[in-house]
């Protein structure tokens, strides 16, 4: 893959709110004008008024964009961009990463909000950032990362699939939210090490479909350690998966 740079069964019922029907199909459909005047927003961040967007014009300017010199393999800073030691010495099972921000102010606290309170406008906002960011990947497969059975019910929505429906269909590829499951529902990773979580994450993933050949898009909100992303990576390509790459809103730096 060359970087050219359902309703899910068993999910809680969550009522209905402007920014859930600003997702929607038929309101992409609304011209930008209209969308303006039938469901204007404050900016996340600053709250000036921002029209059909999520964040003003100046906020969205001063977001932290992700550098060039970076691995990329696993997007950490790398001078001039080259390949980091950790990735030569410890190669992942995904071949390469491309982060659109740096996990730091606003956007964690977007991203949180994103998936803690749901402000579902956010996925919108961070799909399109998204598009205008990178030309289409050549893959056969967009796969959300997925989330476990439990917490999606408690959550209502899977923050990755949210970012990534708009993802598809600006670039015509294929959206799968079945075909692999997270089947262990582990506590919060915060604070651990690569090692512990990579040890943690192990079995966390069960693929239900034939990946042969196959080069696979994965869509996150965040990679931290990249230990689920690492598992996940491992998981698909046992499947027969010929290349894995992530697409993630941001990278903890």
């Amino acid at each position: 893959m060359k970087r050219n740079p359902g309703c899910n069964a068993g999910v809680a019922h969550v009522p209905i709110s402007a920014e859930s029907l600003s997702n929607s199909l038929p309101w992409r459909r609304v011209p930008g004008h209209l969308a303006d005047l039938l469901l204007p927003q404050d900016c996340f961040v600053c709250g000036a008024p921002a029209r059909a967007e999520a964040l003003c014009p100046a906020c969205r300017d001063e977001l932290p964009a992700q550098g060039p010199s970076v691995c990329p393999c696993c997007a950490l800073p790398s001078p001039s961009g080259a390949l980091c030691g950790e990735c030569q010495c410890s190669p992942p099972d995904f071949d390469a990463t491309h982060a659109l921000y740096r996990y730091a102010f606003p956007v964690d606290r977007m991203v949180q909000g994103l998936k803690y309170h749901r402000r579902l406008a956010l996925a919108r906002f961070f799909a399109g950032r998204l598009v205008d960011g990178y030309p289409p990947f050549e893959a056969d497969l967009l796969l959300p990362m997925p989330l476990h059975a439990r917490r999606l019910a408690e959550r209502g929505f899977n923050q990755a699939v949210e970012i990534a429906r708009p993802l598809a269909r600006a670039w015509r590829l294929p959206l799968d939210v079945n075909g692999v499951r997270r089947v262990r529902d582990l506590p919060a990773q915060a604070g651990l090490s690569r090692a512990a979580r990579t040890a943690n994450l192990r079995k966390a993933f069960a693929c239900r479909r034939d990946l042969a050949g196959m080069r696979v898009l994965v869509v996150d909100d965040v990679m931290t350690t990249g230990a689920s992303l690492r598992e996940l990576a491992r998981v698909l390509k046992a499947h027969g998966a010929a290349r894995v790459e992530n697409l993630v809103v941001a990278r903890t730096p």
